[in-house]
């Protein structure tokens, strides 16, 4: 069986079908959260932006929340694909000094990684990218989740939990969403929920801050409080709001090009014990989403793709040798795409998407 498999919306099956599958088709690339799980993903990333998206002459929005935005910032620079291994390379190799390391000593960690995934160079080279622009989604907190007290951040995500249960839109009473973007791109995002969206800038002193605070997993990692050019306030993982995303975006007409690792996406983080809560039909009929098979999952070890439980559950020897062996064997996925594309079997091969849209 092929170790990927290809699902799209529908304008964007009749889309492929008039135009084929070319990079020339899509103005946006989504990165979701989902910490370890991205290493499912890596293969395919090591071939998209440093290979199949090379030689495209239009601009493409690159966006990404939490693990999501961290691979966003490694597409956008000059050298992606060395970008995309040093990440690979410093995320799989995390190491703590006990099985419940502190939240300042995951948050040192995640700083060390972004200084080592994106340099000062690395920076100029995200703000200067005339074609793939960055945009990292940011959630910042209004109720309880905005103290940093573990009894208060558990006391709002309750209380999160418990509104967003009757209904999504619920979740503007205690977030907004935040997304940084690079300079000279006009870019937009339709919310079928209307959760309050605000725009600003990257700049080369708030990357790193911006990617610290979406990848801010609350009780697990400290908040940001200062993001140069946004009012002051905690700013945490851009996955409580848009986890997978229920989102479309805007202006250009371009299809988006969304690698997950399921076949399922969960609109935001509060929904994955929410059976009922599906994106919405709109969020879809655009995307063309790339998943490694169940048979490719199957196979790896553990028959599953990392998760941030393995930290807890393997120790660090063991968690190391399994992560990087699933790095290595995305590779195959890179590999099928590539050749799918190339000989024309990837469009008979998708499939319209696999769960009911709203």
């Amino acid at each position: 069986m092929a170790p990927l498999e290809v699902y799209a919306g529908a304008n964007a099956i009749k889309t492929i079908q008039k135009q084929g599958f070319t990079p020339d088709i899509f103005s946006y690339f989504l990165g979701a959260s989902g910490g370890p799980k991205w290493f499912s993903l890596a293969g395919l990333d090591r071939v998209l932006f440093p290979e199949w998206f090379a030689n495209v002459n239009h601009q493409i929005h690159v966006i990404g929340s939490s693990a999501g935005a961290f691979r966003t910032i490694c597409a956008v620079q000059d050298d992606p694909l060395a970008a995309i291994n040093r990440l690979a390379e410093s995320y799989s190799t995390t190491t703590y000094s006990s099985n419940k390391p502190t939240p300042r000593e995951i948050t040192q960690k995640a700083e060390d990684l972004l200084k080592y995934m994106v340099n000062d160079e690395g920076k100029q080279q995200v703000l200067a990218n005339s074609r793939f622009k960055a945009h990292l989604i940011v959630a910042k907190c209004l109720g309880a989740t905005r103290f940093e007290s573990k009894v208060r951040q558990l006391s709002g995500l309750a209380m999160s939990a418990a509104v967003n249960t009757v209904s999504r839109k619920n979740l503007k009473r205690l977030y907004q969403r935040y997304v940084f973007s690079t300079p000279n791109t006009d870019f937009s995002i339709n919310d079928p929920y209307n959760l309050p969206t605000h725009y600003h800038a990257l700049t080369q002193n708030n990357i790193h801050s911006a990617l610290l605070a979406s990848g801010s997993i609350p009780v697990v990692i400290e908040g940001v409080t200062d993001i140069e050019g946004a009012p002051a306030g905690m700013y945490r993982d851009g996955g409580i709001i848009d986890y997978h995303f229920d989102l479309s975006f805007g202006p250009d007409d371009g299809l988006v090009l969304y690698p997950h690792f399921y076949n399922k996406p969960i609109p935001g983080w509060f929904d994955k014990g929410l059976k009922g809560r599906v994106p919405h039909r709109s969020s879809y009929d655009n995307v063309v989403m790339l998943v490694p098979s169940a048979s490719f999952v199957a196979n790896l070890p553990y028959s599953k793709i990392p998760d941030r439980k393995d930290f807890e559950v393997l120790d660090a020897s063991t968690r190391i040798k399994y992560w990087q062996t699933v790095l290595k064997e995305t590779d195959r996925l890179g590999e099928y795409f590539m050749n799918a594309v190339h000989d024309g079997s990837l469009v008979n091969s998708i499939k319209p998407l696999p769960f009911n849209q709203k």
